[in-house]
């Protein structure tokens, strides 16, 4: 939690309880949830805590870039620890996110031209059916 803290400190977050506890689910489970799904988790640890709080810390993480947005699913925004660039995969039958580390070939944000267009972000998305459920059937 230490470590958390700090990070907090270093991107003038005050590290309040309730954010510590919502980063450190975050950090710990990298199952990209919603909002909606840390605000059950979090209010199991923390009674008190209210959707709005879990909200404006979201907001409050994304704007200091201390976790990333996805919109893999074309349906709720997704939230992201690993701040790096990587791509995802949505099992489209469990609804489960990875994380996949291939080579874009476009390269890293920020240090690449695509036809005249200097790249920020890259986002990618893939979309099937993960080897759980494949193993299943």
């Amino acid at each position: 939690m230490k470590e958390l803290k700090k990070l907090l400190d270093e991107k003038e977050v005050k590290p309040t309880f309730q954010r510590l506890s919502i980063l450190k689910y975050l950090e710990e489970n990298r199952e990209h949830p919603t909002a909606d799904m840390i605000y059950e988790y979090i209010r199991e640890k923390v009674p008190t805590i209210s959707k709005t709080t879990v909200y404006n810390t979201v907001h409050k993480f994304l704007e200091k870039g201390l976790i990333k947005e996805l919109t893999i699913t074309g349906q709720e925004a997704r939230y992201d620890f690993v701040t790096d660039s990587h791509h995802h995969f949505l099992c489209e039958k469990c609804g489960t996110i990875y994380d996949i580390d291939i080579n874009c070939p476009h390269g890293l944000p920020g240090q690449n031209m695509v036809r005249g267009h200097k790249v920020e972000e890259i986002h990618g998305y893939f979309k099937g059916i993960c080897k759980n459920c494949l193993q299943k059937n």
